[in-house]
């Protein structure tokens, strides 16, 4: 697969990524077994660029029992799978979601250490979702700088939701990549207190972009919701000026090839992934109980839980997806 360059890191990415969120428990919790097979074979079809989390909780897939960097077999199979000299680099963007110097430091310590790493190639403050959120981690992102200078990591950034935070990163020096939200329904972008547009972010994303910055983008199927449209959205972020890469939450082998077949340019232009498995879900990390999705839902199946946060009873729920879009912070989520 094509690698690209993210922005001036200098670091070389291929055009698809990897996002090893939804193996883990918060989703289809697959045993490590699955998890570390899968990993291998994106690596075989040419994907070299893996994003992950702290909260996650999903470094364990991406070694081996005996702490090797991802199953041991990747380093041996590494040059006959890609033609790369072995061992291939394997480009890793890890986050963290803590304000403070000494929590973001502990953070990139403990990657290192969960990957038996020397250094991580990309790490970001996590969901950073205003400027006065990103004031307020002022310590955390003085702990990724001093990090970058020691040799602990490559690159520093934010993930974001946020159209306005993105482009307030394409003015801050010590930000080197961005990883926002885009999709082409502008499901879960938000501005300020209110909604964004898919419009909005992409001008932001063109901003970091003339800035230098690499810009990698999420949630391309909108969490799911849009996955019936899938050239449509792949079409969509590929063509925004400043997107040098696409992280895709990947599951299953098919979604690896249907993806890197798109990226190759040989996927079939009909082609509609089997949605007729999938259910929806609502994160509980992100919900805020706002209730929107319960009362637009057809069929009454959302309803508060004792937590105060949205939950869908799945023995009425009809999979319409209508809850999705009014969503603010794109908590509905179908896998």
């Amino acid at each position: 697969m094509e690698k690209v360059i993210l922005g001036s890191t200098g670091i070389e990415v291929s055009k698809i990524g990897f996002g090893v969120l939804p193996i883990g428990a918060s989703q289809k919790n697959l045993s490590l077994e699955e998890g570390r097979n899968l990993i291998e074979y994106a690596i075989s079809k040419g994907i070299n660029f893996f994003d992950t989390a702290q909260y996650y909780d999903t470094y364990k897939y991406m070694k081996d029992d005996k702490g090797t960097v991802l199953p041991s077999s990747f380093a041996t199979n590494c040059q006959k799978m890609t033609g790369e000299p072995s061992p291939c680099h394997l480009v890793i963007s890890s986050k963290c979601l803590f304000a403070g110097y000494e929590d973001m430091m502990d953070a990139i310590h403990e990657a290192c250490r969960e990957l038996n790493r020397e250094y991580i190639d990309i790490f970001l403050l996590h969901e950073v979702q205003g400027e006065e959120d990103f004031k307020n981690r002022s310590g955390a992102m003085r702990a990724l700088t001093d990090a970058k200078e020691q040799g602990l990591i490559r690159a520093t950034g934010l993930s974001t939701h946020h159209q306005d935070v993105c482009d307030m990163a394409a003015d801050v020096p010590e930000i080197d990549v961005v990883f926002p939200l885009i999709n082409k329904d502008g499901l879960g972008i938000r501005l300020g207190g209110g909604p964004g547009t898919a419009r909005g972010m992409a001008h932001a994303i063109n901003k970091c972009s003339a800035a230098g910055k690499g810009v990698y983008a999420m949630k391309v199927f909108g969490g799911g919701n849009l996955c019936y449209e899938y050239k449509e959205c792949m079409d969509f972020v590929s063509s925004i000026e400043g997107v040098d890469a696409i992280v895709i939450g990947f599951t299953t082998k098919e979604e690896i090839d249907r993806a890197v077949e798109y990226a190759e340019g040989a996927l079939d232009p009909t082609y509609v992934p089997d949605v007729s498995k999938k259910m929806m879900y609502v994160s509980q990390d992100d919900c805020i109980g706002c209730g929107a999705c319960r009362d637009r839902c057809p069929n009454k199946a959302i309803k508060i839980n004792e937590s105060g946060l949205s939950e869908i009873d799945h023995s009425i729920c009809i999979t319409c997806g209508y809850c999705a879009p009014v969503c603010p912070v794109r908590a509905l989520i179908m896998y």
